[in-house]
């Protein structure tokens, strides 16, 4: 019982400190609409160019975009523990009598759930733009939306238990974020005349598959997947559990 009351509290603080950042929540909305808005219409010629078959370009990115709302929003919490760590509350949370585990599941889950939040608000966004999307639609993605976060954040909150300063972890965040975002066929179709090495190098990435899930779900029969959607979910399902595994053995090495 102490265990699942340590677990909601920390998730409970997590969504409570985004609820109360503003900023936060207005600049959710910016950074997804200047790449569906201006990016998205300003290459509609690539939706020949790339071999996008009935697709816009728009409707090519969306879910690509969706993926990149979650994977920054997910690396960003991580600044969390270096926070957490500057002013003394991490201090008092690892003295609680409550596993290391508990600590990291409960910032994971309150993480998560702030990104997915602001997936949502580029859902609402694309509704906004006339991307054709439905609720069952929705209802679809967002589970596979919860999934991929809990690994992105797992990253996020391994990196910062290792980091120290804010800048350090700034400088950190945008070389692990843009490769896995331009790797992972969020912008470019990963099939077609594409060198062997981008076709290795996305197939490492685990943010691939979860951009491709996400682009089978919203796209439907208008786009073929690179995997089946089963094979995708059981790849990011494998990433999750490796990184929560990786960030509760990183949180229990803090003294």
């Amino acid at each position: 019982m102490t265990e699942i009351r340590g677990i909601y509290t920390l998730w409970l603080r997590e969504i409570k400190r985004y609820l109360r950042d503003r900023a936060r929540i207005v600049s959710s909305f910016v950074q997804p609409l200047l790449w569906l808005v201006i990016f998205g219409n300003g290459l509609r010629f690539s939706a020949s160019a790339l071999a996008l078959g009935n697709l816009t370009y728009q409707q090519y990115i969306f879910p690509g975009i969706i993926g990149q709302t979650l994977l920054f929003t997910s690396m960003f919490m991580g600044i969390s523990v270096i926070w957490d760590r500057e002013f003394g509350f991490m201090k008092e949370i690892m003295v609680a009598p409550i596993s290391r585990f508990s600590i990291f599941l409960g910032k994971m889950l309150g993480d998560s759930t702030d990104a997915v939040i602001q997936g949502i608000i580029v859902f609402v966004l694309g509704v906004l733009l006339g991307i054709k999307l439905d609720p069952l639609i929705f209802l679809e993605a967002l589970p596979i939306m919860i999934l991929i976060t809990f690994g992105l954040v797992g990253i996020g909150l391994t990196v910062a238990s290792f980091i120290e300063s804010l800048e350090s972890f700034g400088v950190i965040q945008s070389f692990i974020n843009l490769p896995l975002f331009f790797l992972s066929g969020a912008i470019i179709p990963l099939r077609g005349d594409i060198p062997n090495w981008l076709q290795i190098a996305s197939s490492i990435n685990p943010l691939t598959y979860g951009v491709d899930a996400l682009r089978t779900v919203v796209a439907g029969n208008a786009w073929p997947p690179l995997h089946p959607l089963y094979f995708n979910l059981l790849i990011v399902c494998v990433f999750d559990i490796a990184m929560m595994t990786i960030g509760t053995l990183a949180f229990s090495r803090r003294k």
